[in-house]
């Protein structure tokens, strides 16, 4: 257990959303066909959109 003065993971809510979107991409490239993503379906995942202007989906 972490001592009350040290910030957890649970605290960084930039460390969880870095977590959530790696998780995400693992689960997208378990699901591909070939030995990688392309980089279409990566920004897909990340960015929501194939356009890589558009910017993060916000949930």
């Amino acid at each position: 257990m972490a001592p009350p003065s040290t910030t957890t993971v649970q605290d960084d809510c930039v460390a969880l959303a870095e977590i959530e979107l790696c998780g995400e991409l693992m689960i997208a490239a378990s699901a591909v066909d070939g030995e990688r993503l392309s980089p279409a379906r990566i920004d897909e995942v990340l960015w929501g959109t194939p356009d890589r202007s558009a910017g993060p989906a916000h949930r």
